[in-house]
């Protein structure tokens, strides 16, 4: 008699900079979400897939919730947030041991209502003492009623092994989501784009990772090399010219940096071309918004 075959939607959710991240990467075994020290590095929610004979995990990783909105971009940000709550079949709510939670902050008050099987994590826990851990584990448990808590390491992938065990264990049964050898719902352009953002995350400091959004304009597959054109939005000409860097040395590092993540991510030699553009208040503008994927 064959196996029932399982199948759900396993829902990542926490404050920006927790390790979601890094802890779908870990599960999924791909590069799927970029990675960076900075908060807000996750703008959209990305599908990440595991699969096997007799099961299908559909996790899904979130942007982390921006606790006080100043743009729209945050408010459909904060409406991928809400949407995990409405179509999971088991929630991963990921915390940290430097993280602390006022009594009255409204995720307590959604996350206390969820009926569906509720993990929590408490990531980096490889960086403190057992006693640490323990105190966090009875403060979280004292006001959810969690189905199950894993002290986890996202990075070094310290349980995250048992994790999947009794992720496996508490979905229900159901067909197959997506073809068994996908690994996301995103397209390759989605990920050179969110490559780019990455690498702009890392070389450029203050505001101006913030005020970036990146957009493939054209991905030409030729023979022996892929052809890549993007833009990079920017809110306003100083930051046009910082991202330019005199003669042109910012966004040359930028883009041989960003080229070598893409090569290795799409396996293939890339041209990769960059260019920037002044858009005032694009993280106001719902059309543009729309196009670059924020769509609440």
């Amino acid at each position: 008699m064959s196996k029932k075959h399982k199948s759900g939607f396993v829902n990542i959710i926490g404050r920006p900079n927790v390790g979601k991240s890094t802890l779908m990467n870990s599960l999924v075994g791909e590069r799927m979400s970029i990675i960076t020290h900075k908060p807000q590095t996750t703008r959209h929610r990305i599908i990440g897939l595991v699969s096997g004979d007799d099961y299908q995990i559909v996790f899904s990783d979130t942007p982390g919730i921006v606790r006080d909105p100043s743009y729209k971009m945050h408010e459909v940000m904060n409406k991928f947030v809400d949407s995990t709550f409405e179509d999971a079949d088991l929630m991963l709510f990921v915390t940290d041991i430097e993280e602390r939670y006022k009594e009255d902050d409204p995720i307590i008050e959604r996350l206390r209502n969820v009926k569906i099987p509720l993990f929590l994590l408490i990531n980096k826990t490889d960086l403190v003492k057992p006693i640490e851990i323990l105190n966090l584990i009875k403060w979280w448990n004292d006001r959810i009623q969690f189905t199950e808590t894993f002290p986890i390491s996202a990075l070094k992938k310290k349980n995250t092994d048992v994790l999947l065990e009794y992720i496996l264990k508490a979905l229900p049964e159901g067909p197959a989501y997506y073809p068994k050898d996908q690994l996301t719902d995103k397209p390759e352009r989605f990920f050179v784009s969110e490559i780019i953002r990455e690498k702009i995350l890392i070389l450029y400091k203050q505001e101006i990772p913030y005020a970036c959004e990146v957009a493939v304009q054209s991905f030409k597959v030729d023979k022996d090399i892929i052809r890549i054109s993007a833009m990079i939005y920017v809110s306003r000409k100083t930051q046009k010219s910082i991202i330019i860097g005199k003669d042109g040395s910012s966004i040359k590092r930028l883009g041989t940096d960003a080229r070598k993540d893409i090569e290795t991510f799409l396996e293939s030699k890339v041209f990769l071309e960059l260019r920037v553009k002044v858009r005032d208040n694009w993280r106001d503008d719902e059309q543009l918004l729309k196009s670059f994927g924020y769509k609440g």
